[in-house]
């Protein structure tokens, strides 16, 4: 093979693969080797009638769902968290022995996101989810100061989000593209906001 060609050809299959964003999460295009785990950690971290999805669609957001990816900052796994996040879960969550373990990778995952999304005070338990997103990607510090900067406290996430970073706008409405909102944005997510206040861990 010709000096170059390997490079190109790495760019032309990985341009000529499909975007998260162009499919939904039930594609598939996607394994479904994780789903019991994203499923038993949604219904204990969310309860029963919240769908499991929206945490599969943020891992293909995270990392395609490969447990092996680790980003230029250190991040591991399908749920990319940094080690310092993960051994600030793991003093709470003992038995989330590894990061590189894709059990405890979701596990710990899904509970940083209720972690999260119990911080945010918005009247829409749905648009909640989208801060805790956001949190997660750009820090919960971040958004706060954005949001305190621009004196969003009441705003929709629509008027949040253009003031958060282009890859933070990218990163939520990537998930929210996999979960096709008309099919799954609908689905029950009644008293999720009693039972999560509910729960002490």
């Amino acid at each position: 093979m010709p000096k170059g060609w390997g490079l190109i050809l790495i760019v032309a299959l990985w341009s000529s693969s499909p975007l998260a964003e162009d499919l939904d999460v039930d594609s598939d295009s996607w394994t479904r080797e994780y789903d019991p785990i994203f499923k038993k950690y949604t219904k204990r971290y969310f309860g029963p009638f919240f769908d499991w999805r929206w945490f599969k669609s943020q891992a293909i957001a995270e990392s395609r769902l490969d447990p092996n990816v680790t980003s230029d900052r250190g991040a591991i796994g399908l749920m990319q968290l940094l080690p310092t996040t993960f051994a600030e879960i793991r003093s709470l969550n003992p038995h989330f022995t590894a990061i590189d373990t894709p059990r405890w990778n979701i596990a710990a995952g899904i509970y940083y996101d209720r972690y999260l999304y119990r911080k945010w005070e918005v009247p829409s338990e749905k648009e909640r989810l989208f801060y805790a997103f956001a949190s997660y990607n750009a820090g919960y510090s971040r958004l706060l100061r954005t949001m305190k900067r621009h004196k969003l406290k009441e705003s929709t996430w629509d008027d949040v989000k253009k003031r958060l970073p282009g890859q933070t706008r990218h990163y939520v409405k990537t998930i929210r593209s996999l979960m096709s909102d008309k099919k799954h944005e609908k689905r029950r997510m009644r008293g999720i906001s009693k039972l999560l206040l509910s729960q002490n861990s």
